[in-house]
């Protein structure tokens, strides 16, 4: 029997199982070709979809507009000055408004709780473009861009994740690496590692997968021989200025460097989910350069501009994925 995902919600990757996440992943590449074909693709002509943003994004709103564009539905952006989500409207009453008007309704923001309200109340499909808690929008992106690398071979490889591993970019990660059967090893200080819940929801499904997790603090013992090295910004959206002081101590020896990337596979890759500060060209990075003195942060920018970074390819598979989610769970 084929794999039909059709009216669920997307909200995080414990909630789909290998073979569905695979699809989606087939489906991705087809969308991809389609596209680069230049080959109309609209297969949900006449639906909606509205698009909650209290997080701001330039990757998920993008790929969100424009693969549902591609698709022939219509979109509607709401960011947090544009709607009463939250403020004088509860996110239950919002999501029994918007489901009755909408085929289907992203949500970034802050709490897991609130996507998962969403979906549980509106009645149509929810797809999480970011929590604090879990990216797996991202998750896709990522596994694409390392299967085009690899030849479509991961089954086996060994990604590592350097820095504030606790985040849900490292967790979500997690997920995917041993759903899809990749070695994760998440390498950065103890205080910075992945919540013992999320690790003890991963080591069986790693298992069965014939995978492994590893935490560790050794950036050697991490990155020798792997194919993927992956790290994201330092401190996140919505965290507050004064954790900058104390990150930076903590995350330094974790920066992703041409002497880290050396350790691993001469065909390894770099990815970042982006936006990053590997120079001071940014207003956050020309603030921070000046207030501690650090010119790059969680990766320098000869990494970041090397051969071996697939970021910008890494960036546009976050439409062809995201298409790929939204037609899969509308059609």
């Amino acid at each position: 029997m084929g794999v039909n995902i059709s009216g669920r919600s997307f909200l995080k990757l414990l909630d789909f199982s290998t073979q569905e996440i695979e699809y989606l992943l087939a489906l991705s590449r087809n969308l991809k070709d389609l596209k680069r074909a230049g080959t109309p693709h609209r297969y949900l002509e006449g639906k909606n979809i509205v698009l909650l943003f209290q997080k701001t994004s330039t990757r998920t709103r993008c790929s969100f507009e424009v693969g549902a564009m591609d698709l022939g539905m219509g979109v509607t952006y709401l960011d947090a000055s544009g709607s009463q989500v939250g403020k004088k409207e509860s996110i239950e009453d919002t999501a029994r408004v918007l489901g009755r008007m909408y085929d289907g309704i992203e949500f970034r923001g802050f709490a897991q709780a609130d996507v998962e309200e969403l979906a549980a109340k509106s009645g149509v499909p929810v797809w999480n473009g970011l929590t604090d808690e879990w990216h797996p929008t991202q998750m896709l992106a990522d596994v694409l861009t390392i299967q085009e690398n690899f030849n479509y071979d991961i089954k086996g490889r060994t990604v590592v994740f350097m820095g504030d591993a606790k985040n849900n970019v490292a967790r979500s990660l997690m997920v995917v690496c041993a759903k899809l059967g990749m070695n994760f090893v998440a390498c950065g200080p103890e205080s910075c590692m992945p919540a013992a819940d999320v690790v003890d929801a991963c080591t069986p499904i790693a298992r069965e997968n014939g995978c492994t997790i590893k935490l560790t603090s050794d950036v050697a013992d991490a990155c020798t021989g792997a194919d993927v090295i992956y790290t994201d910004v330092w401190v996140s959206m919505g965290e507050p200025d004064e954790v900058w002081a104390e990150r930076i101590e903590q995350l330094e020896p974790y920066r992703v460097t041409s002497e880290v990337m050396a350790m691993a596979k001469p065909e390894a890759i770099f990815l970042h989910c982006l936006p990053s500060f590997h120079d001071t060209n940014t207003q956050v990075g020309a603030e921070k350069a000046a207030q501690f003195g650090i010119t790059e942060m969680e990766v320098t920018d000869e990494v970041f501009e090397s051969t071996q970074s697939k970021v910008f390819d890494e960036a546009e598979n976050r439409m062809h994925t995201i298409k790929a989610v939204m037609y899969a769970t509308l059609k």
